[in-house]
């Protein structure tokens, strides 16, 4: 089972915090550190010292960690055009020496497009533009070195594009697709995807996306088994009960709702919720949801009792 850390800077931090957190996991031996990709607050926190944009923070963690696979979960397409994008992604993935991972969404968070002057058009349209987006994306850093990219959308044209820079990632980075999308995102998945992705929900109803993305792959003739399944849960987790009471607080969660959805508990608890996890749904991969950015001791508390 692979282990990574998942951060929501626009709950409130700065580049300094998401450094102790990724330099914190790669220490105690996590394989990843992802951040959502979102620039307004949710819920009742200030949101200060304000939001950080997800691929200059990770351009910058880039060169200030050596091991821990870095990326998005997940990017929002509306976010940015896909041609840029791509530029983006890959250099960051020549910083890192072969580091990073793609999340691409549909974009979801109306209130961030109002505050922030982003265009949100209607969820067909963002799905369409998402698939484009796919398409050119991995078109652009598949292309042979010397050849030329070509593609013409709805949304998007690329026309005689040399396709640079090329990744370090032979012949990609791996592409993150998930949600909850019942039959668009599970196609996406099998036409795009290295990995699915099932966010903050109970087993049985990851399971069944799971199973949806199955048959969406066998639809396209891919064999599924060549997807990694991951989910993201929210962790708690403490020594005792009551430093499992205490953590849930902090985070503004409700403690029950927690141990039915996401991880929390003691580290044995939790080693018994993750086995049935990949018991029940076959997942080799978990996104540990830490909300609480200077919770440093939760980090080494998992790494070393739990994984």
């Amino acid at each position: 089972m692979d282990y990574r850390i998942f951060t929501e800077p626009q709950q409130g931090a700065d580049h300094d915090d998401l450094l102790r957190v990724a330099r914190t996991s790669e220490d105690a031996g996590y394989d990843g550190f992802f951040r959502s990709d979102h620039v307004l607050v949710m819920g009742d926190a200030s949101g200060e010292p304000g939001p950080s944009d997800a691929w200059i923070t990770l351009a910058g963690l880039a060169r200030e960690t050596s091991r821990i696979r870095l990326g998005t979960l997940v990017t929002s397409a509306t976010f940015r055009l896909p041609g840029p994008l791509a530029v983006a992604v890959a250099q960051v993935d020549r910083m890192s020496g072969g580091r990073v991972e793609l999340g691409l969404g549909t974009g979801w968070y109306e209130a961030e497009h109002r505050a922030y002057g982003i265009p949100f058009p209607p969820l067909g349209e963002r799905f369409d533009r998402l698939e484009e987006q796919l398409e050119i994306i991995t078109g652009l850093w598949r292309t042979a070195p010397g050849d030329r990219f070509s593609f013409a959308g709805e949304h998007y044209t690329v026309t005689d594009s040399p396709a640079l820079p090329k990744p370090v990632q032979h012949p990609a980075p791996p592409v993150i697709v998930g949600g909850r999308g019942p039959k668009r995102t599970p196609a996406l998945a099998a036409r795009f995807a290295d990995e699915f992705n099932v966010p903050f929900a109970p087993i049985e109803d990851a399971r069944a996306r799971f199973g949806r993305v199955d048959e969406a792959c066998r639809e396209a003739g891919r064999d599924p088994e060549e997807i990694v399944r991951s989910v993201a849960a929210t962790i708690a987790v403490g020594r005792t009960d009551a430093e499992v009471a205490r953590r849930a607080h902090a985070i503004g969660r409700d403690l029950d709702q927690l141990r039915a959805e996401g991880l929390a508990g003691t580290p044995e608890q939790v080693r018994d919720t993750l086995g049935t996890w990949a018991e029940r749904t076959g997942i080799t991969r978990v996104y540990l949801q830490l909300l609480d950015l200077g919770d440093l001791d939760q980090i080494e508390l998992v790494a070393s009792e739990v994984f």
